[in-house]
């Protein structure tokens, strides 16, 4: 299978803007993704078939053997060399994932995660690496890109090369295939969850975060809000649309709410703010349900010369140190990344090693950062006896 050597270098090319906000461990575990879910593309399905084919063994064989678990297995040393020089014969190139794998001690955690090129999921696979490493276990990463077809395949690539446990925030919108895996693999959800899955999960109070982020901008006095949302079918939006049309009948006083958008990507922000601009009624503040809708309102603001907070103010859901070096530093819904990934590796690992049943259900509170990017035009408070968070 060939590379397209060009599109690759323009893909990195792009990605390279983003890198420049990521933190030093972020950045390692983002290029490791590139190398690894490059690596993964390069694998086809049926070359593991031919594999079996030509040297009579099975696919779990194959895979044991060229993922270095041979002796882990019992496998002899001739059935190795020659399944070994079957796969130089087919040009079957997992060289990165298999090395990888070699060098680990045995046990092995998958994660797969929407978009590595997204601040929140980088920050928070960097932490998931980290600490994996502390308790003696490699890291398997996958960018399933926000396609519930890639993610069933990051999935099989998972299961084929015996990950000990997985951590995923899913794109897809059933819990069924991953229902089935957990049978015999550990599945944790991260940030995202299905509501009505028994898969165990840890993701933030998405919907008191919007909650209170829609009350900063109500009690600093905006009435016109335009706020830009990520795709309809992801848990972590629904959540957040419920806690901003929540804070707005609480509040009480009339409200023009707009919610648009379909994507936690640079472009949807870019282009709902720029369709926003243009409009007869211009908002006087922008809720970005993510850093990246934020990135794309921002350069959308800055082309029609619009000044935060002055002309437009704007909030910001996801924390991420560079948005205090912005001009002005945003306000912003923090999730607690870190927390929530030290917790998941945590309940993963006590169920591998020590058999412990995984907890269900973990919800933890994101907080309100206040900076300098909203603007109080009005500072009317709605009385607070009848809000419910």
């Amino acid at each position: 299978m060939q590379i397209d050597s060009a599109k690759v270098k323009k893909k990195l090319t792009k990605r390279k803007i983003i890198m420049t906000i990521f933190s030093q461990e972020a950045k390692k575990a983002y290029l490791w993704a590139v190398k690894t879910t490059t690596s993964i593309r390069l694998m086809k399905k049926e070359t593991l078939e031919d594999l079996s084919r030509i040297t009579g063994y099975s696919k779990t064989t194959i895979s044991r053997v060229l993922n270095g678990k041979g002796k882990e297995f019992r496998i002899n040393d001739e059935t190795c060399q020659q399944i070994i020089q079957a796969a130089k014969e087919l040009n079957y190139r997992p060289n990165l994932v298999a090395q990888f794998l070699r060098k680990s001690e045995g046990r092995t955690l998958g994660i797969a995660v929407p978009f590595l090129s997204n601040p929140f999921f980088a920050q928070l696979v960097s932490t998931i690496t980290i600490e994996a490493k502390k308790n003696n276990y490699s890291v398997m990463l996958f960018d399933t890109q926000e396609d519930a077809n890639i993610e069933k395949k990051c999935i099989s690539a998972m299961v084929e090369y015996e990950v000990n446990g997985i951590i995923i925030a899913p794109c897809s919108e059933t819990p069924d295939l991953l229902e089935i895996i957990s049978k015999n693999i550990p599945v944790i959800l991260i940030d995202r969850y299905f509501r009505d899955s028994f898969l165990p999960y840890v993701s933030t109070n998405n919907y008191k975060g919007a909650y209170d982020a829609m009350m900063t901008l109500l009690n600093a006095g905006h009435r016109d809000i335009l706020c830009i949302r990520g795709p309809e079918t992801a848990v972590t939006t629904q959540e957040r649309v419920k806690g901003c049309r929540k804070a707005v009948i609480d509040f009480g006083q009339p409200v023009r709410l707009q919610m648009l958008g379909n994507e936690f990507s640079i472009q949807n922000g870019y282009t709902e703010t720029k369709v926003a601009l243009i409009g007869p009624r211009v908002p006087t503040a922008i809720f970005a349900m993510s850093t990246n809708i934020l990135l794309g309102t921002i350069k959308a603001l800055r082309e029609q010369n619009m000044d935060i907070p002055n002309d437009i103010s704007v909030i910001s859901f996801d924390d991420s140190v560079f948005l205090d070096y912005m001009n002005p530093p945003i306000t912003r819904v923090a999730q607690p990344t870190e927390h929530m990934a030290l917790a998941a590796v945590k309940m993963m690992i006590n169920c591998i090693n020590e058999g412990q049943q995984l907890q269900s259900r973990i919800f933890m509170a994101p907080t309100v950062i206040a900076k300098e990017s909203v603007k109080i035009i009005n500072p009317l408070v709605a009385p607070t006896d009848n809000r419910q968070k």
